[in-house]
């Protein structure tokens, strides 16, 4: 259910059927009365919500801690137990005896008490009676990103809301936050040198910014910022209480144990090596101080060893020797824990990252404490490495998961624009969530900006999971239709969708075709290997997106245009221009080599393109009186595939040559034109010819075919000639779903032997590498002679959670396609 406030609309889970009257919070001469609990989290929760009544009434209502201050209509915030909020209760003779020991739920109902209505909004806790907060925010028509990314709230004539009692749910994932990382190209200069001159560094003004909007997403917990260009989160003063004055959990990465930041708190001329075998005490000591420090906050404790940053540990010499010591650094460490804080070390929130060579080691059979929780981490490209078996997830400390929406590391950054398809993250969430990953979803957002609608999307999902039943269209509609209105909503879906889908085939930072960590030039690049065809058709689609774009734009309201330009425009247009300055230089040359005509003109675009990156991002940064300035980088770590090209001077040919296309077409089959079968799912949008089809998670590996036991997959083709084919069936690249499965499926032609295809790959092997560059992962049927007529391609699961995208049939002489074929036919 949608409801709609002025132009603005927003899916409410929380109500199930229109109300049937309201409480008007603001009739045009009177605003509410805002009375909160008198403590600091209560206080910013009022006066976040004064501040969104004022924005859409144009009436600062008052706040207080004083019943006596009310007006005609107030709204009184707390947790239950409040004086304010105990005494509304009981004047409704109104019972909260449900709230105590709840975990983040709230109830509203409203209160007639002679002359005063009162709109009472009752926590099981401080983050229970936020979320009462956010909720009547957003039906005040105040989108999350308000301030993040300047979607300015509407007046309103008059302002009602639902006057129905309601009992919140309780957060789907127990802790819901965000990594801020890799944060050199934008969110740590535009603090030190923008927002927080205080601090000049990502300092108590920033973090209170940021803890709102964690507010406004429903979110719990911060990793902070803890690469070597910031200082560190407990050595600014007014970080640690601005987290606890907020309610926000604070927890630290996968490489960083005990609260501590190692890059910039690691002394090594005073502490030595960071090598536990040689170092032992001094690095027990230094995990204890900082224990000392916060142990009566609310914190996540990262447990275990790594090296200073992330890399393994030091010093050891056999995966052995490291499994065995950082089982015992657990062990320590945990008896640290329960010694500081004086509670049993089960009810101290613990996690153990299982990322990179970590997961190494409990593979090779590294204890977890049973009450810590087991954080399962992607392969830093989307795709979640492993999960829970159904032993595992026994555990008492539950499993959660570490996710990836921006990334700086091998094979290649993705720092710049947020691309990651949301499709990946809806389908790689409900895997999570169906194998009982529930106690902890962190989320690495980079900078924040530009990945404004994926984190929502991603903790939107980490609150209520149902929201996974919703298509990623019908979610992204719903969104755009809350910061843009309903009139654009599915324009801009579908030309977001179209942005993303370009971006699924190859990221915009992947064109250049190189590598990093080593960095490498720019490599060939893959999409002239058809002889520009295929190059050209994804310029002219990124040309007719860009030209919607900008229409859309030009008929949005003055006060939607810098929300439009930071959401949709500029990483529209800068995918776009990166593109043409990279792929019109490539055809250029090739036109060149081939005296054919128009590689000066190519040349000409692509320097027009160039141009018009660096203005958009000067524009960018400009934005809303210089607000954003330093926030956007046009190129992150300086890697080759951002930097400015030499432009070449092409002489134009006496005598132009046409190069002849090939005239030999690929069949492409959808994964889901195979149609319903009882062993796979739909998984929509996640195809590169429309949607994929996964293999159930329910189903149990099997050791072997067995084709009379399984209904298969079929797909028909029509071979129009004689020859030899290569079958080419193109996956999307997960991984095993458990560690007791596998990523097999079982492929036959026609009456032929079925084959089992093996698609796990390991590490961070070359195949890997190109899988994650290209989202595919793919395995290929050779066929010397297929005979003309009708053919059939039958496949069948054998693993769980392996998802089909395609499958290509191609000729002999077929052009060798680097993304999904553009016919289907032979």
């Amino acid at each position: 259910m949608t409801l709609r406030f002025g132009h603005l609309a927003w899916p409410l889970a929380l109500l199930a059927a229109l109300p049937a009257s309201a409480i008007t919070l603001y009739d045009g001469k009177q605003v509410a009365t805002v009375v909160h609990e008198d403590n600091a989290t209560a206080a910013l929760a009022a006066r976040l919500l004064a501040r969104d009544l004022q924005a859409v009434s144009g009436m600062a209502p008052k706040v207080t801690t004083s019943l006596a201050d009310c007006g005609p209509v107030c709204i009184v915030l707390g947790r239950h137990d409040a004086p304010q909020v105990a005494t509304v209760a009981a004047a409704a003779q109104m019972s909260l005896g449900d709230l105590p020991g709840q975990w983040e739920r709230y109830r509203r109902a409203v209160v007639p008490a002679g002359a005063t209505t009162y709109l009472l909004i009752a926590g099981s806790d401080a983050r229970g009676a936020t979320w009462g907060v956010v909720d009547l925010t957003r039906e005040l028509g105040v989108s999350s990103w308000e301030w993040w990314a300047d979607v300015a709230p509407r007046r309103q004539a008059n302002i009602t809301v639902d006057d129905r009692t309601v009992l919140s749910k309780p957060p789907s994932v127990k802790y819901r936050g965000i990594f801020l990382n890799d944060e050199d190209w934008g969110l740590q200069p535009w603090a030190a040198k923008t927002y927080d001159k205080q601090a000049q560094d990502i300092g108590p003004a920033t973090y209170a910014r940021i803890y709102e909007l964690l507010w406004r997403l429903k979110a719990n917990t911060i990793w902070p910022a803890m690469h070597d260009s910031t200082k560190p989160f407990y050595q600014i003063a007014g970080n640690p209480q601005t987290a606890r004055d907020y309610a926000i959990v604070v927890g630290t990465s996968h490489a960083e144990p005990m609260m501590r930041n190692n890059v910039r708190e690691w002394r090594q001329q005073q502490d030595g090596e960071f090598n536990y075998f040689t170092n032992r005490d001094r690095m027990l000591a230094y995990w204890q101080r900082r224990v000392d420090e916060v142990k009566d906050d609310e914190n996540i404790y990262s447990l275990g060893v790594r090296g200073v940053h992330d890399s393994p540990m030091e010093g050891a010499r056999s995966t052995e020797q490291a499994r065995d010591a950082v089982a015992e650094v657990m062990g320590l460490q945990r008896r640290m824990l329960a010694k500081s804080t004086g509670k049993p070390v089960g009810e101290i929130p613990q996690a153990l990252t299982l990322y990179k060579e970590v997961l190494d080691l409990y593979q090779a059979g590294l204890q977890v404490p049973g009450d810590a929780t087991i954080v399962w981490p992607d392969d830093n490209y989307g795709y979640l490495a492993q999960l829970s078996t159904a032993q595992e997830r026994t555990r008492a400390g539950g499993a959660g998961i570490y996710y990836h929406l921006s990334y700086w590391g091998r094979p290649h950054d993705y720092l710049w624009l947020g691309s990651t398809r949301p499709a990946l993250v809806r389908e790689q969430l409900d895997r999570a969530w169906q194998t009982g990953a529930r106690t902890m979803w962190i989320v690495n957002v980079g900078d924040i900006k530009p990945l404004e609608y994926l984190t929502q999307y991603f903790l939107d999902i980490a609150f209520d999971h149902t929201q996974i039943a919703q298509t990623p269209d019908q979610h992204l509609r719903a969104w755009l239709a809350a910061q843009f209105g309903t009139h654009h909503a599915e324009a801009l879906a579908a030309l977001k969708r179209e942005y993303y889908d370009l971006a699924w085939e190859r990221r915009p930072e992947f064109m250049g075709f190189g590598q990093t960590e080593p960095t490498t030039p720019n490599g060939v690049n893959a999409y002239l290997r058809t002889g520009g065809d295929e190059a050209r058709r994804r310029l002219a689609r990124y040309d007719a997106l860009v030209k919607q774009t900008e229409q859309l734009g030009a008929a949005l309201p003055a006060d939607r245009q810098d929300a439009y330009f930071e959401l949709v425009l500029y990483p529209v247009r800068a995918s776009a221009n990166l593109n043409a300055r990279i792929l019109k230089l490539e055809l250029a040359a090739a036109m060149a080599r081939q005296s054919q005509a128009g590689a000066r003109q190519q040349v000409e675009q692509a320097k027009a393109a160039h141009a018009a990156l660096v203005a958009d991002t000067a524009h960018y940064n400009a934005l809303a009186g210089g607000k954003w300035n330093h926030m956007m980088d046009l190129a992150p770590r300086r890697l080759p595939v951002f930097q400015a090209p030499v432009f070449p001077d092409y002489p134009e040919p006496v005598k132009a040559i046409a190069i002849p296309a090939s005239k030999v077409a690929v069949i492409s089959l959808a994964a889901a034109a195979a149609g319903e079968n009882a062993s796979w799912e739909v998984v929509p949008g996640l195809g590169s010819n429309g949607d994929a089809l996964r293999s159930r998670l329910e189903l149990a590996s099997a050791t072997t075919v067995d084709a009379a036991a399984t209904v298969p997959l079929v797909y028909r083709f029509e071979y129009k000639s004689a020859g030899g084919a290569k079958i080419r069936l193109v996956a999307v690249p997960v991984h095993r779903l458990t560690s007791a499965n596998g990523l097999r499926i079982g492929v036959r032609i026609d009456d032929g032997a079925w084959e089992v295809l093996d698609f796990r790959t390991f590490g961070r092997s070359d195949e890997w590498k190109q899988n994650v560059l290209s989202n595919t992962a793919v395995r290929t049927v050779t066929r010397p002679q297929l005979a003309a007529g009708a053919h059939r391609i039958e496949v069948i699961a054998l693993d769980p959670g392996f998802i089909l995208d395609r499958i290509d049939i191609l000729a002999d002489g077929a052009p060798d396609y680097y993304g999904a074929p553009p016919t289907s036919g032979r």
